[in-house]
């Protein structure tokens, strides 16, 4: 992902959730991106741009069950 597209979904993510703690990571893998919620990994954020005319992202977030006790 760009910087450019990044930012793009961060800010859309920080207005969804109604948070700025969102921060967005780059990995070594192109295709996607880790995002975090007050310093804690929430997921990861995929992008599908095969066809530039239709890019989308997906956001996997994973919840551990343990997590759920607490």
């Amino acid at each position: 992902m760009t910087p450019e597209q990044i930012t793009s979904v961060r800010n859309y993510l920080c207005a969804r959730f109604g948070t700025e703690a969102i921060t967005i990571k780059p990995r070594k893998v192109q295709d996607s991106v880790e995002v975090y919620l007050n310093d804690e990994i929430l997921g990861l954020l995929y992008i599908d741009d095969e066809d530039p005319d239709d890019i989308s992202y997906d956001l996997n977030i994973s919840i551990i069950a343990q997590d759920l006790e607490g």
